[in-house]
């Protein structure tokens, strides 16, 4: 096991700092995360956050577009970001020296970004060309869509990226006043992984991430009611994409290793029952798999399966013999304890990525407000049973808590 230590500082500010010291690395991984993304949104604004991710590399008051992005990269390090739908995260990849340099430069994003409204205007362009890759991509967008119809009712349910409607009418007053609402110290996180020294750390951003104080993030609220039923779309493609799913368990749930050794068994990899029994034995599907989305309140657990046209039914039936076969009798010991292994074994093996680290750092202060070390999670993990894991697919695989949503060829 790799060792480690865990501090955690909170400014007055309201800005809290989080680390994990590993002596035997030379790298460093930093992230400052904004605790808003797409379920801060309305339907008016509605890919602002995304918006804000693009626009923050877009030029400062000291650093350029160009100057920005070769600013790590000159050093061997990634300067990067995403948008999810409860954070935006900016962050690098650096040698444990650089970590001053990337301190300094996603601060000077974060602080002192110019909005321009000639790069907002190409940055609309290219988020447009984003969408549209994403309507190029079935297998993504129907698994957006599920989304979207899971959560009707609720920001959750937004696509990250907006809709060409809503980013074309972005404002950039309407990002300005985005970015004064959610960009503040009390809503931001900064979590690093790697060989550093935690008074150092706060330090460099105490002195550099001059975020206002605000108002913590307003927590928006949970969804009333979650979507149902069979969804058909007729699309432009050859193959048939379909999801089906429902609403599942929060990030800090106690059953949360239940459901993550149940995703593991039905659909996490190529040793799992749907690939095995759905692609491997039958050959009806070239893509299947099962994923999990964890939220502040709430969660989802979907199954992805593309196949030819023509097979869709014998497809959907075996995907449906598969769920009924887990509800009908737990699992073996042997097939309980092999899942378990991978699980652990991902776990463990995910802490050599410094990367992976500062992710995991992130959402366990923000979901938790505290640390769970390796050793804690594994042996929860061990106290799972076959009984607890059946109970579970029997209280989330209920026909009317479930939704399928599935985009079939156009019959011209």
């Amino acid at each position: 096991m790799v060792y480690s230590e865990y501090n955690k500082t909170i400014l007055p500010s309201g800005l809290t700092i989080v680390s994990e010291k590993i002596p035997s690395v030379r790298s460093v991984s930093v992230g400052a995360w904004i605790k808003s993304g797409t379920r801060s949104e309305t339907r008016e604004n509605n890919g602002a956050a995304h918006f804000l991710e693009h626009i923050m590399f877009k030029g400062t008051e000291k650093r350029s577009a160009r100057e920005i992005a070769r600013s790590l990269e000159s050093l061997g390090g990634y300067l990067n970001a995403f948008t999810s739908k409860e954070q935006t995260c900016y962050y690098a990849e650096i040698l444990d020296d650089h970590l001053p340099k990337a301190a300094d430069v996603i601060s000077d994003m974060l602080c002192h970004s110019l909005f321009s409204a000639r790069e907002l205007e190409k940055e609309r362009e290219v988020i447009i060309d984003e969408i549209d890759s994403v309507e190029d991509a079935p297998d993504d967008l129907v698994q957006d869509i599920f989304i979207e119809k899971l959560y009707p009712d609720n920001s959750l349910g937004f696509p990250i990226l907006g809709s060409k409607e809503t980013v074309t009418q972005i404002s950039r007053e309407q990002l300005l006043d985005f970015y004064s609402r959610h960009y503040t110290a009390s809503n931001t996180v900064v979590a690093a992984a790697g060989n550093l020294d935690h008074g150092r750390l706060v330090e460099l951003w105490e002195s550099r991430l001059e975020l206002p104080e605000g108002m913590p993030e307003e927590t928006t609220p949970a969804p009333r009611e979650t979507g149902t039923g069979e969804i058909v779309m007729n699309r432009p493609i050859n193959q048939a994409h379909i999801c089906l799913g429902m609403e599942a368990l929060p990030y800090n749930h106690h059953r949360k290793y239940e459901l993550l050794l149940l995703n593991t068994l039905l659909g996490g990899g190529m040793g799992s029952r749907l690939f095995q029994n759905i692609r491997e034995r039958y050959g009806v599907a070239y893509s299947i798999y099962s994923f999990l989305d964890f939220f502040r309140d709430n969660g989802l657990m979907g199954i992805y399966l593309g196949t030819d046209k023509n097979k869709t039914e014998k497809a959907l039936k075996l995907l449906k013999r598969e769920i009924e076969r887990l509800k009908e009798k737990p699992i073996s010991n042997r097939e309980m304890s092999q899942v378990k292994s991978q699980v652990k074994g991902s776990l463990v093996l995910g802490l050599e990525s410094t990367a992976r680290r500062m992710n995991r750092l992130a959402k366990m202060e923000i979901y938790l407000q505290g640390f769970q070390d390796i050793d804690q999670i594994i042996e929860d993990m061990d106290k799972v049973t076959k009984e607890g894991v059946f109970d579970l697919v029997n209280k989330l695989f209920v026909d009317d808590r479930m939704l399928q949503v599935m985009f079939v060829p156009d019959s011209k």
